[in-house]
């Protein structure tokens, strides 16, 4: 009975342990063989294919800012554009004040016209003292025939000593009378010969201070050079400029161009032409555009830098440098997804194909222009022509000179003072 009560006190012993080893090392081969796994097929495909792109997202689109400056200097009166306006080549911006240069104008217009009647009087007497010459050699022809009949009679006693004496001075005050015309006549001729009243030299100086004077005029309108965008405008209404400072600037965005720094370590298998994708991180990934590489930079970055790092100094550190790959984009794309000058950029380039060249081979660089200004040279060539057609004998055109540039154009607004 104690026994039995003795065993029924007895506590129960404890189950036996549960075995997790097996299961947690099942789970560590199973992560194992995941890695793996994993960096199999990344090798795989950084073998067959990552590896033959580079990309960066230190790049940016950078482009041509063309300055508008005066090329003579006055008062600013009127301003035909302001900032974020899209303005084409030749539409008038800045207008200077006229009232000196008209004046200058003015004066050398009155000047050329003087000048070729001055001229015409230089051909004019050509002809006057080549009559005087004719006239005076019959001068000494009759002085030398009356000369001869007094001598012939002179023995017979019929004429003084003293009349043949003055038949010889008469004679020699017609001859030098004869010489003075001549030596006058070609001292004019001297001035007109081989010349023509149009190239003399007296009209070609006065045309050319009226081509001056009528630049100077013409140029207080200062066109855009290029179709663009106006950016960084300074310049205000009653301002006074001088030649070459910058008023603002045109930015053309249909000839921008991506700016991408690789590291140097990027670049082996670079090679101009290869093909190059890109994103904006204002389109995100969305847009896409397509390129290629058009060169690359004649240094890094930091070697053209402000402040050179000067490697010398001792306290040298190994930095990664970049270089900077300039990248030419698909015009069409471009026109349908504009960017802006300074906007981030996502590159790759395709670096497979390096049959290209590893520099830019030595090529005529497609010319940057524009013609904005000849249309005021040929207006001044035509000025000058009338003037002196007019003051030559000709007969006056019938259509007027075209006005040097518009001054204030019409579908323009001038900016609020």
């Amino acid at each position: 009975m104690s026994d039995n009560k003795q065993a029924a006190q007895t506590p129960a012993s404890p189950a036996a342990p549960v075995n997790n080893n097996g299961k947690r090392k099942r789970l560590l081969l199973s992560l194992t063989a995941a890695v793996v796994v994993a960096g199999v097929a990344y090798g795989i495909y950084w073998g067959m294919y990552a590896r033959h792109f580079e990309s960066t997202d230190d790049a940016y689109v950078a482009g041509n800012v063309v300055q508008v400056t005066p090329l003579v200097g006055g008062t600013v009166i009127s301003i035909s554009a302001d900032d974020t306006q899209l303005v084409t080549a030749g539409q008038p911006l800045i207008q200077l004040d006229r009232a000196d240069s008209q004046v200058a104008m003015e004066q050398a217009e009155a000047q050329l016209a003087q000048a070729v009647r001055e001229v015409r009087t230089l051909y004019v007497n050509n002809g006057s003292l080549a009559a005087n010459v004719t006239m005076r050699e019959a001068d000494v022809a009759k002085a030398r025939e009356d000369l001869k009949r007094r001598e012939a009679i002179a023995g017979s006693g019929a004429v003084s000593g003293e009349e043949i004496s003055h038949a010889q001075t008469a004679l020699t005050a017609a001859q030098s009378a004869l010489l003075a015309t001549r030596e006058q006549l070609a001292s004019n001729k001297v001035l007109t010969d081989q010349t023509t009243v149009e190239k003399h030299p007296n009209v070609q100086r006065a045309a050319a201070n009226l081509r001056a004077a009528y630049l100077a005029f013409a140029r207080s309108t200062l066109p855009a050079p290029v179709t663009g965008y106006v950016a960084k405008r300074s310049v205000q209404v009653g301002q006074r400029v001088a030649p070459g400072a910058p008023l603002m600037a045109v930015v053309p965005l249909d000839q921008v161009w991506i700016d991408a720094n690789f590291k140097e370590v990027q670049i082996t298998h670079m090679r101009v032409g290869q093909p190059v994708t890109l994103e904006a991180d204002l389109y995100g990934s969305k847009v896409t555009y397509n390129g290629k590489v058009e060169g690359f930079s004649a240094g890094t970055g930091s070697a053209f830098s402000l402040l050179p790092a000067q490697n010398a100094t001792g306290n040298w550190i190994k930095v990664v440098q970049r270089l900077p790959v300039r990248i030419a984009l698909d015009p069409q794309q471009l026109k349908d997804h504009p960017l802006r000058v300074g906007l981030s950029m996502n590159v790759t380039v395709d670096v497979r194909k390096e049959e290209g060249a590893a520099m830019t081979n030595a090529t005529v660089a497609r010319p940057m222009q524009t013609d904005v200004y000849e249309k005021v040279a040929q207006d001044a060539d035509a000025l000058i022509a009338r003037i002196i057609s007019l003051n030559n004998g000709g007969r006056q055109a019938t259509e007027p000179m075209a006005a040097p540039v518009s001054s204030t154009p019409a579908a323009a607004k001038p900016a609020n003072t």
